[in-house]
C-alpha cells in the first residue's frame, strides 16, 4: 500500500502560507512591522526582547506573542511587567509555531496601538523554519556558548533569514568559538546578511540592534500612509 505523504504535505503547507499572508495582510493594514525571532533554547530570545522594550519604550508600543511547547506564561509574564502586551501560545507540544496560531493571537492584541510586533518562537532550530507566519522578517539568534559550528549543520535556518544576531560576544575570552569560522558558515548560506553581535548582559552591540528597528518600524509606517 502506497501512502500519498507528499501531497498532503503540500496541501498543509499550502494553507499555512495561505493564513499567513492574511496575517501579514492584517500587520500591514495595521503599520505592524513584525518579526519571527527564532533560536535554540537558552540563547537569549526573551532576554534580546527585554533590551528592545527597555530601549525603545515609551517612544514605541511593541506586542509580543510568546511560543512555547508547554502551559507556562513565564515569558509573557515578563513582557507585561515592563508594560507592554503579550499573548502566550502553548503548542501542545508542537515544535514551532504557524500560521493559524498567530492569527489566533492576533485577535487578542490591540493591534490598533502597536508599531512593532515580536513573536517569539519554539526554541529549535528545525522546525520553525518551514513555517511562515506572516511576520515580514525572519530574524535569529545564535549565541556563543553554543557553538561556531551551528550555520554548517542547521543550514535552512541560516539561508531563511533576514537577520541574525549574534548574543553573548563577551563570553569570547572564555569559550572556544572561532568567530571567523562562524562568518564563512553564514556567508555561504547567505551572503551579506544582516549581522549584530551583540550581548544582552553587558548591552554591547545592542544599539546598533535597536537602530535598524527603529528604520524598519519607521519605512512600515509610512508604507501604510
Amino acid at each position: 500500500m502506497t501512502v500519498q505523504r507528499i501531497p498532503i504535505i503540500e496541501k498543509i503547507m499550502d494553507a499555512n502560507d495561505q493564513i499567513a499572508a492574511n496575517n501579514q495582510k492584517k500587520l500591514d493594514d495595521a503599520g505592524i512591522f513584525a518579526i519571527n525571532l527564532m533560536a535554540s533554547p537558552g540563547a537569549g530570545k526573551t532576554s534580546l526582547i527585554l533590551q528592545t522594550i527597555r530601549a525603545l519604550a515609551p517612544d514605541l508600543k511593541i506586542g509580543v506573542i510568546e511560543g512555547d511547547t508547554a502551559p507556562v506564561t513565564i515569558d509573557a509574564d515578563k513582557v507585561l511587567a515592563e508594560g507592554m502586551p503579550a499573548v502566550q501560545i502553548n503548542t501542545g507540544g508542537e515544535c514551532h509555531l504557524d500560521a493559524m496560531m498567530i492569527s489566533n493571537a492576533l485577535d487578542q492584541l490591540p493591534l490598533d496601538s502597536i508599531d512593532l510586533l515580536i513573536v517569539e518562537n519554539v526554541g529549535n532550530l528545525i522546525c520553525p523554519a518551514a513555517f511562515k507566519l506572516g511576520t515580514h522578517t525572519n530574524v535569529l539568534i545564535a549565541s556563543v556558548p553554543e557553538g561556531d559550528d551551528k550555520p554548517y549543520k542547521y543550514t535552512n535556518i541560516y539561508r531563511g533569514l533576514e537577520v541574525l544576531v549574534v548574543n553573548k560576544i563577551d563570553l569570547l575570552p572564555y569559550i572556544p568559538f572561532n568567530m571567523d569560522y562562524f562568518r564563512q558558515g553564514v556567508e555561504l548560506l547567505n551572503p551579506g546578511l544582516v549581522t549584530f553581535p551583540i550581548s544582552c548582559s553587558s548591552g554591547e552591540g545592542v544599539t546598533a540592534w535597536i537602530t535598524w528597528l527603529q528604520g524598519r518600524v519607521k519605512q512600515q509606517k509610512s508604507r501604510g500612509k
